[in-house]
């Protein structure tokens, strides 16, 4: 049993009286908007222009399962959440990189632009292979 606890009624009424504090989350006019789509998933970053991460968010973060995470939809439901986000610090003007080849690549994009934000670049850092997968060995009979 553990002890037990005698409270005056002057220290209880301190602890509720004391007033919620906001975050002091910096303003941001500017930022880098990241994308990276493969074809199971779609990853959204927004950074600063120095390239200090701010918030991010995923297909599978917002609850989509499975085949679903890929999907165009999935993609502009990332867009517009992490949009509203950026719309409580202030931003106005992105420049947005993308990277993969999935199907949410554009649609992640136009959910970010409907919150109201303004697109000043995009720019497709997409790997290429040299040579691509090693070619099947050829058929024994």
């Amino acid at each position: 049993m553990g002890k037990k606890r005698i409270v005056s009624t002057g220290e209880a009424a301190s602890k509720e009286a004391k007033p919620a504090q906001t975050s002091s989350k910096k303003r941001l006019d500017a930022g880098v908007l990241y994308v990276q789509s493969t074809y199971n998933n779609t990853k959204v970053l927004l950074t600063d222009t120095k390239g200090d991460a701010i918030m991010w968010s995923s297909s599978g973060a917002l609850g989509f399962k499975g085949a679903k995470k890929g999907t165009p939809f999935a993609a502009a439901k990332v867009g517009e959440t992490l949009a509203a986000k950026a719309a409580l610090l202030g931003l106005k003007e992105i420049s947005v990189v993308v990277k993969g080849v999935g199907s949410g690549r554009e649609s992640a994009i136009r959910g970010f632009i409907s919150k109201g934000v303004t697109i000043a670049a995009i720019k497709d850092e997409t790997p290429v292979p040299f040579n691509g997968p090693k070619p099947p060995k050829p058929r024994r009979v």
